[in-house]
């Protein structure tokens, strides 16, 4: 009977709110309810919602006094806060939406940001780790587990995914997205954005979705010299074939939100181009969300020399299409007077509006704005079975063989002496990676954990030296040991009466991310002196990377017979490795990105031009290469082994030509012809001969994940289309040329079968 009166009594509220409030009623379409609460705001609640700031305190405390935090706060009571990032948790969330929703006038309810970027408490492996597996369903059942976590501590919106296409190592930033390929980042982009939002706008409702932000809108991967922020100068053939893919396919799967960047394009800071925000994104893409900027880079557009102030700064973002200002405070310092004095007009202000409440509905937020804030689900859903079993799926398949000579691997259970060393595997706070805000140190599986579960063999661990010293911050810059060596003979010792040695090297998880330009790729500190100092008294080595980049590692290519490419994987990152390492799981990782045989290389790419002259005819210097070192990479694009092996045949091409329009039919038989059972990534990539503008000498178009088991073969089929076909020129229009199309199957980018069709 309580029960029954509750739902009357609560039944009547909603009713009485509808009727004061005509845009709660939810019996209405979206756009007819944002017409109804638009006509309620004043220009100042309008600006408000374009104004987003970040946690200033301590939000189930008392009210700030004093300062720019009691200012902040009583925007918030005024309504002029639209968004807020870095509240997290459930109790807190809900003390800040209670104010929005209950102390302003309209109610209007927040939409609450955080950088959710490979996880929330659970961590998987990091994004260009993920990437490695080519496993579309795994990638997006990680950004899913990442919403399930982040919803249940009352984050309605995450700043990811990244799907900057990025060519240069040197940037720290590769770690984030998929690395240099539009084709492969497309498809990435399009499964993450299903994962955190779900497959329609309408699971956008669910309590265990999130809104996407595609970021950042455009080519920041391309900044110059490797360096964050740096400037960015491309041609428009890169930016409309390379650069704005994936962030057509993040449309195509409906995200709603898109993050302008820190560069400047053509002259131009992002946030303040109306090519990239009006022209291309809302123009030709048709998108309806709203564009937010990054932090605070509204404002740098004065130090970019763009605006010469605040006002003018404010100005220039708004009339491109910059939505909603990431604490810059421009906005609602400075739009008002703006409009009032003619220099903006107030239909774009209704416009971003319109495209910041949209979202606001389609998340279900004024239905119930404490939809995300149940401390019962926050409970069972951070850190669940379910949830680290996920993690620890992605995290096998991120791996990635790098080589395994004379079958070193996989290490056999029972009956050796195994010696593992470097600090790295002992580590528990590296292995999560750069972006972990709201996980927890200590809290990743370490190695030694991991390989400590398999009873049958001698385990000894030594960690030889320190890899950093002092303290390990997201904000600060590390400090590296480059001299302490006295855990060298502890280190040898153990290495000396091993069958094999496991030696976990690489980087340190801050040393990878936002503002983490290297000019340096070998192993930092004194671990490549380790290495060779383990060589000596034992050559049988396995070498782990850890890391959240390309490293550059020729000496170790040349001499240690095995390698694993382990990147960042998470919180699972021990049992992930120790799978793998002793055969448990096979491993079927490749390459997302080039690996240099120097920083020298750098940027280094796959899908490179051909040059005039790409090969020595003539026995003299005069050709395109490097004087002291190939110009190929250590290891290239789309490149991984396996615990056994693969063979290609009868490639076929259903017909020599074909008609503009037609379809392109494509058959490789793949044989699992070694010992294992084991998954292979088949690759074909296209090359167009001769086209009205110079095209790449090899370019992926298509790739399909096959498990085999010993002994067994499977057809494999690919459709080529006018989207695989064709390029954009430098204008942006789409063409399919006629002419000679080569294509190339197989298990890298470097090798496979050859064979050609014409387009009439």
């Amino acid at each position: 009977m309580k029960t029954r009166i509750t739902i009357i009594f609560l039944t009547a509220i909603t009713i009485m709110n509808a009727q004061k409030k005509p845009h709660l009623d939810k019996t209405k379409p979206i756009e007819e309810r944002i017409d109804l609460l638009m006509g309620q705001m004043t220009l100042e609640e309008k600006v408000g919602q374009m104004n987003q700031y970040n946690g200033f305190w301590e939000v189930t405390g008392p009210a700030p006094k004093g300062g720019y935090a009691e200012t902040k706060y009583e925007h918030l009571r005024k309504g002029w806060v639209g968004s807020m990032l870095s509240v997290r948790g459930v109790k807190n969330v809900k003390a800040v939406q209670k104010i929005a929703v209950e102390k302003t006038r309209l109610g209007i309810p927040l939409i609450i940001g955080f950088d959710v970027i490979h996880g929330y408490k659970t961590l998987s492996p990091i994004p260009l780790a993920e990437a490695a597996s080519w496993d579309l369903e795994a990638i997006k059942k990680s950004a899913q587990v990442a919403a399930d976590e982040a919803s249940a501590s009352g984050i309605n919106w995450t700043f990811g995914p990244m799907m900057d296409i990025a060519r240069d190592a040197r940037w720290g930033r590769v770690m984030e997205g998929s690395g240099e390929d539009p084709f492969l980042g497309s498809k990435i982009a399009y499964a993450r954005v299903k994962g955190f939002q779900g497959e329609t706008i309408q699971d956008l409702l669910k309590v265990n979705t999130i809104a996407a932000c595609a970021k950042h809108f455009a080519a920041y991967g391309f900044a110059e010299a490797g360096r964050d922020y740096n400037t960015v100068d491309i041609s428009n053939s890169t930016l409309y074939n390379i650069v704005l893919p994936p962030f057509k396919a993040a449309n195509d799967a409906g995200v709603r939100t898109y993050m302008n960047s820190f560069n400047i394009l053509n002259g131009v800071p992002a946030t303040g181009s109306s090519f990239l925000q009006r022209d291309i994104l809302k123009g030709k893409w048709n998108f309806n969300g709203f564009v937010v900027s990054d932090w605070a880079s509204v404002r740098e557009m004065v130090n970019h020399g763009f605006a010469k102030d605040a006002a003018d700064a404010t100005a220039k973002a708004v009339i491109a299409g910059s939505d909603m200002d990431m604490e810059a405070h421009y906005y609602v310092a400075e739009l008002v007077n703006l409009v009032k004095s003619g220099k903006v007009n107030e239909s774009l202000i209704d416009d971003a509006v319109r495209r910041i409440l949209r979202v606001k509905f389609e998340l279900g937020l004024f239905d119930d704005p404490y939809k995300y804030c149940d401390e019962v689900r926050e409970k069972a859903a951070i850190g669940s079975k379910a949830n680290n079993d996920a993690v620890l799926d992605m995290a096998k398949k991120s791996i990635v063989l790098l080589k395994n000579d004379n079958n070193l691997l996989p290490l056999k259970k029972t009956g050796q002496k195994i010696a593992l060393i470097g600090s790295l595997a002992n580590d528990k706070t590296s292995p999560l990676g750069s972006w972990r805000i709201a996980s927890d140190d200590e809290t990743a599986v370490s190695v030694l954990e991991g390989m400590q579960q398999y009873k049958g063999n001698q385990l000894s661990y030594e960690k030889g030296a320190d890899l950093t010293i002092g303290k390990t911050t997201f904000v600060d810059e590390l400090v590296f040991n480059t001299t302490d060596k006295s855990g060298f003979e502890a280190a040898k010792k153990i290495a000396k009466n091993a069958n094999v040695v496991i030696m976990v090297l690489g980087e340190h998880g801050f040393q990878s991310g936002e503002g983490r330009s290297r000019t340096d790729l070998n192993l930092p500190g004194v671990q490549q002196e380790l290495l060779e100092e383990i060589y000596k008294v034992n050559p049988n080595i396995v070498l782990v990377l850890n890391n959240g980049r390309p490293l550059s590692i020729p000496w170790a290519a040349e001499h240690i017979p095995a390698i694993v490419e382990a990147w960042q994987l998470g919180t699972q990152t021990g049992n992930a490795v120790a799978q793998v390492l002793y055969g448990d799981y096979n491993p079927s990782g490749k390459l997302p990105i080039s690996f240099p045989r120097n920083v020298g290389q750098c940027p280094i790419y796959y899908n490179n031009y051909n040059t005039g002259r790409p090969i020595n005819t003539d026995n003299n210097v005069f050709w395109s290469h490097y004087t002291d070192v190939e110009k190929t990479p250590l290891f290239p694009f789309g490149f991984g082994l396996s615990y056994t092996s693969f063979e290609y045949k009868n490639l076929n091409i259903n017909q020599p030509e074909f008609a503009k329009g037609e379809t392109v039919k494509i058959t490789v038989d793949v044989t699992n012809s070694g010992n294992y059972d084991g998954k292979e990534v088949v690759q074909l990539y296209l090359h167009d001969v001769a086209a009205s503008l110079a095209r790449p000498i090899k370019e992926l178009k298509g790739f399909e994940l096959v498990t085999l088991k010993k002994g067994e073969t499977k057809t494999v089929n690919f459709t080529l289309t006018d989207a695989e076909l064709g390029f954009f020129d430098n204008d942006g229009n789409y063409l399919v040329e006629p002419g000679t199309f080569k294509i190339t199957v197989g298990g890298s980018s470097d090798k496979g079968l050859e064979s050609s069709f014409e387009v009439k």
